[in-house]
Order: structure tokens, then C-alpha cells, then sequence
């Protein structure tokens, strides 16, 4: 059994939300976007790379794939396509030009949960009282770290921090990253935009998991938390909840 929940919030100083996000719990798919681009182009691609992706799983169910290549191979197309769509559209219209959304979502199937991934949208394992970040930020900074240019705790106040260097929409081509983790009961799994974990730090969101039992209720605690911090940028969560 799955339990979830989920929110979008503008945040405390943003006038719009370019973030998005989708849940189809028939599927067992859920998805988070966080665009980029001037005036409402941001808004308007993680709009269209969730609403691709979606269109996409329901004219081709997911649950007829088989193997874990043919998983990967799904979603990569999945992407794919929403790349397609969103950098041809900001090529043909000026006032679009240049935007990109990133995305990260999860699939569940049986014990195993599936989590793609393109930019700095992330994904949380919450297991045994233990936080671990499944994907890896498509950013300056993050090669900066891997390369031992800087420290984590430099990383995380970095004035770059949030320059990706992977999107949807972004270039011809892109590249998802793929991982597959066995799930227990007991697990929480958080997807985010960088408006969560960049106002709310692991020990926080730990803690506010370990003693919330609700989804529905994490998600906006994380949230309120967030804005609480100062919500300088929107901020989206799905929280999703092995039992």
C-alpha cells in the first residue's frame, strides 16, 4: 500500500510559480518540475514537460515494460519527447526562447521504486531514521564538489549553487540519469525542487518525516517550513510513503 501527498507553493517572494508537478497513483508515477526562462516561459515548460510525461504514461502504460533496460529506455524516450517539445517551441517563439524546466520523478513497481532524474530536482530516501539523496544535482557547483574544489558546506551557500547544467528543453538532446533501489515498508520517498531543500536542511526535514505520519501533512509542513525559512523561491513536494 502507497500513501501520498503533495503541494506547490509560489513561496514568499516569487509573483508566479514556475514549478509543476503530477501524480497518477494508477501508475504509481509521480513527477516534479522546476522551469526556467523569462517572463511566464519558465511556468509554461515544467508545465509541459509534466503534462508530456503524463500523456505519455497513459498512452503507453508503464506497467507492460518489463525489464529494468526496458524501464530505462522508457523514460528516457519519455524525456525525450518532452525535450523535443519544449526546445523546438522555444526556438519558434522569441518570447520562449531560452526555456528549460528540469524534472525528476519516481515509479514504484513491487519492491523496486525508479527514479529519473535531469537537473536539481531531487530525490529522497527516507529509511530507518537515515536521509539519503538518491539523485545527483546537474550543476556548476556539484562538479565543483565531486572535483574537491569546494566543500559541501561552501556547496550549499555557493552564489552559483543553482546554475544547472542539464534541463528539459534545454538542447537538442538530454540525458536522464537512472536509479533503482529496493523499497520496504516503512520507506518515505520525497521528490523536491531546490525551493524545499534550499530553505529546509536535511536534519529539518528529517526530523519534521520521522514524526509525521500523514503525507498529505508532511508535504505541507515541509512546505509551511520552507516559507517559514524566508521562501525565496517556489517551492514543490510529493511525499510517497511505503506501508
Amino acid at each position: 500500500m502507497i500513501s501520498v501527498g503533495f503541494k506547490t507553493d509560489k513561496g514568499m517572494l516569487r509573483k508566479g510559480n514556475e514549478d509543476a508537478l503530477f501524480v497518477l497513483p494508477d501508475q504509481q508515477l509521480y513527477i516534479v518540475a522546476d522551469g526556467v526562462g523569462g517572463h511566464n516561459s519558465g511556468e509554461l515548460a515544467s508545465r509541459m514537460a509534466v503534462g508530456y510525461i503524463a500523456q505519455y504514461a497513459a498512452l503507453n502504460p508503464v506497467d507492460q515494460v518489463q525489464s529494468k533496460r526496458e524501464l530505462r529506455q522508457y523514460f528516457q524516450t519519455c524525456f525525450d519527447g518532452a525535450n523535443e517539445l519544449i526546445y523546438q517551441k522555444a526556438k519558434s517563439e522569441p518570447d520562449n526562447s531560452g526555456m528549460a524546466t528540469t524534472c525528476v520523478l519516481c515509479y514504484l513497481r513491487g519492491s523496486s521504486a525508479y527514479v529519473v532524474n535531469v537537473g536539481d530536482s531531487r530525490a529522497y530516501l527516507l529509511r530507518d531514521g537515515v536521509l539519503r539523496q538518491i539523485t545527483e544535482d546537474h550543476t556548476c557547483v556539484q562538479v565543483m564538489l565531486k572535483e574537491g574544489i569546494i566543500s559541501k558546506e561552501e556547496a550549499a551557500v555557493h552564489p552559483d549553487r543553482n546554475m544547472i547544467t542539464r534541463a528539459i528543453g534545454g538542447d537538442s538532446k538530454v540525458e536522464a540519469d537512472f536509479f533503482q533501489f529496493d523499497i520496504f515498508s516503512g520507506d518515505v520517498i520525497i521528490l523536491c525542487t531546490d525551493g524545499l531543500y534550499g530553505e529546509v536542511g536535511d536534519e529539518s526535514m528529517l526530523g519534521l518525516a520521522a514524526r509525521t505520519e500523514s503525507m498529505h501533512r508532511l508535504a505541507n509542513n515541509l512546505v509551511d517550513e520552507a516559507n517559514y525559512n524566508g521562501g525565496k523561491d517556489n517551492i514543490s513536494v510529493v511525499c510517497i510513503k511505503i506501508q
